[in-house]
């Protein structure tokens, strides 16, 4: 079976096997020794902070100020801070890559990758008082936390930046009054608490008890004090050590012992961290770095040693232990049970044998089919395990490799579903990318399967690599236009040529894949920046005016704002856009912007109408719009119930608006009102006359038989002849006055014709006065009123005379319903003569 590919850097710890990758090796600065440094990073493959460790003496080279300086995994750095805010107790970063720094007096500064200051706070308390000597930086589900350990021996626990501090239990006295060696702080959930190390028992001290619980005789063998203690990542494990170089391995809670182990050494281990499994979530040894010596023991005790640099720094990962030297960077994994299955010595895998017959397959040998017939009945297995050691490979050439052998079994089931197989290539291809020296983000399979490919892309898009971020998220169909958004943010704030920057923007933002972007963010940017002239630039390239429009009046540039809003046609958006520049200006600056959009002004007008006529009257009198005014007052007028004092002022607007028929209305409807008053005081039943039309003031007049002030109102408001003798007819009707109407029938000539005597008289159930009418009305419709007045024998005769052979029939169908025979005979016969004369 194979004993090829990667498998030299394998080692055993029974019943285990273990391996260290090569990652790229750092080419740090000329002026870093890390052995004079103290050096934390970030899980993750994120990046390094490194500041000269005081307790060392160590050669000056250039300046002397103490300084945190910043590297991605290469050894390139990324940024630096000048310290300057006190003495550096801790440092640590967070799982946003966000660099922790404890200060003496428990001040925290949180910097980011770059070096730039994000925010500080204190953890407060007694913590703020009395100096601290100790502090460590820890993940919970809550966030990133600080802990410290004051002076007095007193631990105080912040969760994160915006929880408030928590004192820990004190730590219980004893007779020798023997300082705590070493602590760690261990999460469980969103809770935490704090493990102690004293002389040879541990101290538990959990938040809600008064005092802390002591755990004494973990170790069978004698010893005076434990030295260090680790956590596992997943805070599920246990290890301490003690002066006499004694390990003791067990379950966080000290429950269950693992193991014991005699190291054999009597040096101060450097760091101790637990290696976690690959394939799942648990652990089962630690790694514990001395000056030049690194030794690995597992739970069953077995130990595995190397010989390293004189400095060394551990990174615990979520699937094994990062090695950062002055001249290496490796990873200790415990080795992935896929793999193992493939490339041990004389495995019978399945896997192992598809993997052989895929090479012997591309070499043209005849032991391909043999090595397949040996793992066909369990080909599907052998394909899966090959994909997903793949996947935990960091060599790509190896990566081929087991993905041929997969792509090779697949040809031999038909029904085999290839998203897996698809799934993890694109996924390799995005892992090697990060692990480029230029990208320096070595993330292992599970890492990146447990951060997610949004997270991958935000730090990315964060060390400003765009352009690659954009291809990992097409590669990964996932959306790409955010990315491109903090690429505009990034030419906004650096990029000084506004025309080039908006240019640039445009070019990308065309890109028809692109969707879901606005202009409106990258303005609002610019705007922040005070680079107002760019952000209108980008703004003008916003097609929709509801997210546009806001910035602009937050810019102060109401009349673009009034200009698109007013473009847009959006009557609710022009609306809030009149009531906000309102408020921001004064009031003859805003009327002066919004006359010149006409939709603006009338939508300004119908706000005031219904909220303050007084600003109504304002802007028509800024305008001189007199027509308008003239309907302020009139409108005003009515609500005060105040017409009639009001009309001058009404109509004397009308007349400065060349209104020349509104104004005639209003000395008109004045004069009328004060006839209407005259005849109220000299007629007592008058006063129901006040308001009336100039039609009803006439009516009432002729009602009450006042025809000389009737005929007067007729001939000063010309109204016309034919209204008038229509008011006449009718009110001589109603009143029954008969001879009276008769005599004005014959006064002169009707305007109106005699139809409307004959039908008041008809109203009136007068048929005799009708009567005298008929004769005087259109040939043609007399025989329709001697119809409507009953007299059918006249009707019959004027039908015939005229000879109307519709009009005679429709007689004929009404006179059927009398039954009347001489009356049908008389009808009968006169259709009979007019169709025989045809």
């Amino acid at each position: 079976m194979p004993i090829m590919y990667n498998t030299g850097e394998w080692f055993k710890v029974q019943p285990d096997y273990y391996r260290k990758v090569e990652l790229v090796t750092p080419d740090w600065p000329i002026d870093i020794d890390l052995e004079y440094m103290q050096v934390v990073a970030a899980p993750y493959g994120g990046p390094l902070a490194a500041i000269r460790d005081p307790t060392k003496l160590a050669p000056v080279h250039g300046n002397s100020r103490s300084m945190i300086r910043i590297f991605d995994t290469t050894g390139n750095e990324t940024g630096h801070i000048l310290w300057n805010h006190g003495k550096l107790i801790s440092m640590g970063w967070s799982d946003t890559e966000e660099l922790i720094c404890v200060l003496e007096n428990a001040k925290v500064f949180v910097f980011d990758m770059f070096g730039n200051e994000k925010e500080s706070y204190s953890v407060g308390g007694e913590a703020s008082v009395i100096k601290i000597v100790e502090a460590k930086v820890f993940q919970s589900a809550a966030g990133t936390g600080v802990a410290v350990m004051t002076t007095s021996g007193r631990i105080f626990l912040k969760q994160n930046s915006n929880k408030t501090e928590r004192k820990l239990p004190d730590i219980p006295s004893t007779n020798s009054n023997a300082n705590c060696s070493c602590w760690e702080i261990v999460t469980e959930g969103r809770n935490s608490y704090c493990l102690l190390g004293r002389e040879r028992e541990v101290i538990k001290l959990l938040h809600g008890q008064t005092v802390g619980t002591v755990t004494a005789n973990l170790f069978e063998k004698p010893h005076d004090r434990i030295i260090k203690i680790s956590v596992s990542y997943n805070h599920q494990h246990l290890a301490l050590y003690t002066n006499n170089g004694l390990l003791w391995l067990g379950s966080i809670d000290m429950r269950q012992k693992y193991c014991e182990f005699d190291t054999g050494r009597k040096d101060m281990p450097l760091q101790i961290e637990w290696i976690m499994n690959t394939h799942n979530s648990d652990a089962d040894a630690v790694v514990i770095s001395y000056p030049s010596y690194l030794l690995i023991v597992n739970r069953n005790a077995d130990r595995s040693e190397f010989p390293y640099d004189p400095v060394m720094f551990l990174v615990a990962e979520m699937d094994g232990v990062r090695i950062i030297t002055q001249s290496s960077h490796e990873m200790i994994q415990r080795l992935p049970k896929c793999v193992e299955n493939i490339f041990s010595v004389n495995s019978q895998e399945p896997a192992c044998y598809l993997f052989e017959a895929q090479r012997k397959f591309e070499e043209k040998s005849y032991n391909s089919d043999v090595y397949l017939s040996l793992c066909r009945s369990r080909i599907e297995l052998a394909i899966n395990e090959c994909i997903e050691a793949a996947a935990y490979e960091f060599c790509p050439e190896t990566q081929k490799s087991l993905m041929r052998a997969a792509y090779f079994g697949k040809g031999f089931i038909p029904s085999h579903n290839p998203e897996e197989y698809m799934r993890i290539l694109r996924i390799l291809r995005v892992l090697n990318t990060l692990r480029h020296e230029k990208l320096a983000m070595p993330l292992t399979y599970k890492q990146f399967s447990h951060l997610k490919p949004e997270v991958i892309l935000s730090r990315l898009v964060f060390r400003k690599h765009y352009a690659v971020a954009i291809q990992v998220a097409k590669h990964l169909k996932l959306p790409e236009s955010w990315i491109l958004e903090h690429w505009a943010f990034h030419k906004v704030m650096h990029d000084q040529n506004d025309n080039e920057v908006a240019r640039k923007i445009t070019e990308k933002f065309k890109n028809p894949s692109v969707e879901g972007i606005s202009y409106c963010n990258i303005a609002e940017k610019a705007h922040q920046s005070g680079r107002d002239e760019l952000a209108i630039k980008l703004l003008e390239l916003e097609p929709r005016a509801s997210l546009h429009v806001p910035l602009l009046l937050k810019m102060g540039k109401f009349d673009r704002a009034v200009a698109s809003a007013t473009q847009s046609g959006d009557t609710e958006l022009v609306t809030s856009v009149l009531l906000e520049i309102k408020k921001k200006m004064m009031l003859s600056n805003f009327h002066m912007i919004i006359r010149e959009y006409p939709l603006a002004l009338n939508m300004y007008k119908k706000i005031m109408t219904e909220s303050s006529r007084t600003a109504l009257y304002d802007i028509y009198n800024t305008e001189d719009d007199h027509r308008s005014i003239a309907e302020y007052h009139f409108y005003n007028a009515i609500d005060s119930e105040g017409l009639e004092s009001n009309l001058s002022t009404i109509g004397n607007s009308y007349a400065q608006g060349r209104c020349t028929v509104e104004a005639e209305l209003c000395t008109d409807t004045s004069r009328i009102l004060k006839q209407q008053r005259s005849y109220a005081s000299r007629q007592n039943n008058a006063s129901s006359m006040n308001g009336l039309s100039i039609h009803d003031t006439m009516l009432q007049l002729l009602r009450m038989g006042d025809l000389k002030e009737a005929e007067k109102i007729k001939s000063d408001y010309k109204v016309p002849d034919r209204r008038f003798w229509w008011m006449r007819i009718l009110t001589l009707a109603e009143k029954l006055n008969w001879v009276e109407l008769e005599k004005f029938s014959k006064n002169k000539k009707s305007p109106i014709g005699y139809e409307p005597f004959v039908e008041v008289c008809l109203q009136q159930d007068n048929v005799q006065e009708a009567r005298k009418y008929i004769p005087r009305c259109p040939d043609k419709r007399k025989a329709h009123w001697y119809m409507r007045a009953n007299l059918y024998e006249e009707a019959i005769a004027c039908a015939f005379e005229q000879k109307d052979l519709p009009g005679l029939y429709e007689l004929q169908s009404k006179i059927h319903l009398l039954r009347d025979q001489h009356l049908i005979e008389k009808i009968c016969n006169s259709i009979a003569t007019l169709e025989a004369r045809r």
